[in-house]
């Protein structure tokens, strides 16, 4: 499905906006490349970015989907605007990549719609109920996006 969620008129302050944020994202995102995280929830997504062409990491927490895929939230905190790694996705969905403790794994992206956004949106507020936060602070309707193995 398309990712055409828009950018909303207000929200929450949106991450990695000054330096030092960029810097400790960097730094938590080789971490998860390497070891994990202890509670095993985060990954580094890896995208292609769709203005520059160069690889962009961002660590980012999932959720499981069933049969070795997972859901990511576009929730930017509830900024007004989706995160720049939902752009870059978007441009180039079929070149997106996992990484955890030192596993690496390609992913097709697919934005959820519907119903299936609905099921999967209950699913995510139910385990992290801070993501129900998120909705509430921004008008935007917050991109749920599913990552499943690329076979072959």
């Amino acid at each position: 499905m398309a990712f055409d969620t828009s950018n909303g008129t207000h929200g929450a302050h949106q991450p990695a906006r000054n330096r030092f944020e960029r810097w400790a994202n960097l730094r938590m995102a080789e971490r998860i490349r390497r070891k994990g995280d202890r509670r095993g929830t985060k990954l580094a997504l890896v995208t292609i970015g769709r203005r520059t062409g160069l690889e962009r990491v961002t660590p980012v927490r999932w959720f499981p989907a069933g049969g070795g895929a997972r859901y990511i939230v576009a929730s930017a905190n509830g900024a007004a605007q989706n995160p720049a790694w939902y752009y870059n996705i978007a441009g180039h969905p079929d070149q997106v990549r996992i990484e955890f403790a030192g596993r690496r794994i390609d992913v097709v992206a697919e934005q959820l719609h519907g119903a299936e956004r609905a099921a999967a949106w209950a699913q995510i507020t139910a385990t992290a109920r801070g993501f129900s936060r998120y909705e509430r602070i921004t008008d935007r309707e917050i991109p749920v996006i599913v990552l499943r193995p690329r076979s072959g």
